[in-house]
């Protein structure tokens, strides 16, 4: 129960961190109605999850979460991964979660081109 919990949390800290996401960069609604749908509805909630704890922790992730990445678009991923990399609490070690992001990135390229 703890997990789940747990994976809760993190997935309303992701959709708060899209939802601030559109006022601090001042995008459009229009803009920001396209990054919604091609950030956050073409992916699981369980892969967004999954690719958090990759970057910013130690976690893991599955073949059909990567193909679901690379779906999504690395434009999206990098403008995500560096968002929530430059908060308060997290930018300290920024280069590392980068350099996670692109690793993650490449892998996933690396399995979508196999499958």
């Amino acid at each position: 129960m703890s997990k789940f919990s747990s994976q809760i949390t993190t997935l309303f800290i992701v959709v708060a961190l899209v939802c601030a996401f559109v006022p601090v960069f001042s995008v459009e609604e229009a803009e920001a109605k396209s990054l919604w749908n091609t950030c956050v509805v073409k992916i699981t909630p369980k892969c967004a999850l999954d690719i958090i704890a990759v970057v910013f922790e130690n976690g893991t992730i599955s073949d059909p979460c990567c193909n679901d990445l690379v779906k999504e678009g690395k434009m999206c991923h990098d403008t995500l991964i560096k968002y929530i990399a430059d908060k308060p609490m997290l930018i300290a070690h920024e280069t590392e979660y980068l350099k996670k992001s692109d690793d993650l990135w490449n892998h996933c390229v690396s399995i979508s081109k196999s499958t």
